[in-house]
């Protein structure tokens, strides 16, 4: 059975415009495509749910030029 689970958000250093937010989309899409992704750039979070790994996340997004605060 599959559970889905909500992560703790993510902030994301550097992510200023929604070219910058489409990025880390992108690059979480990659490690995690059923995920749903929400970004929000006021508060420069990333909230992803779904079954997926934190660090695999982390990882993405530091690989698309982001830094993950924290």
């Amino acid at each position: 059975m599959n559970q889905e689970s909500e992560m703790a958000p993510i902030t994301v250093e550097g992510m200023t415009c929604g070219g910058c937010a489409a990025a880390v989309r992108k690059a979480i899409a990659s490690v995690a495509p059923a995920a749903h992704v929400e970004v929000d750039l006021a508060s420069r979070q990333v909230r992803v749910d779904g079954d997926v790994d934190e660090q695999s996340i982390k990882a993405a997004i530091c690989g698309a030029g982001y830094q993950v605060a924290g």
